[in-house]
């Protein structure tokens, strides 16, 4: 698995760690910095994707909110709504990312981690954000 795949997964699982156990992510991205769970420290990308989101969190909402055609974060799997956030910041706010390839992260996320469904939904709902972003940003 490529580095910044790894961190894109360690990132996702921080997102859905702390909405699943109501923490703050901040706080719990901190303690993940100061003592890793797993014998390797946490990607250095891994801290700059969640700290990307965080300091989008409102705006990343509610781009998805907007362009998800009707379905509120809240009806979203919550694996959904992490790789969203993460693969948003990427494709709006980090030009070092190609659009196709943070697309193409965030499905395989969820293809191995949620739903059925959730690979086309997230597919079609980053494409569009992609193609609107030069309003977004």
């Amino acid at each position: 698995m490529a580095a910044r795949t790894k961190a894109r997964k360690r990132a996702l699982e921080i997102l859905f760690e702390a909405e699943a156990r109501e923490l703050n992510i901040g706080q719990l991205l901190a303690e993940r910095v100061a003592a890793p769970t797993t014998q390797h420290p946490l990607p250095e990308y891994t801290v700059t994707l969640v700290e990307g989101v965080l300091a989008h969190w409102g705006e990343i909402n509610e781009v998805l909110e907007t362009y998800s055609q009707g379905w509120q974060l809240e009806r979203m799997p919550s694996v959904d709504r992490a790789a969203l956030r993460v693969a948003t910041w990427e494709i709006v706010w980090n030009e070092e990312v190609p659009d196709p390839v943070a697309i193409s992260e965030a499905v395989e996320l969820v293809t191995g981690m949620s739903t059925d469904e959730s690979p086309k939904f997230v597919n079609g709902l980053l494409a569009r954000v992609s193609d609107v972003k030069a309003t977004l940003a």
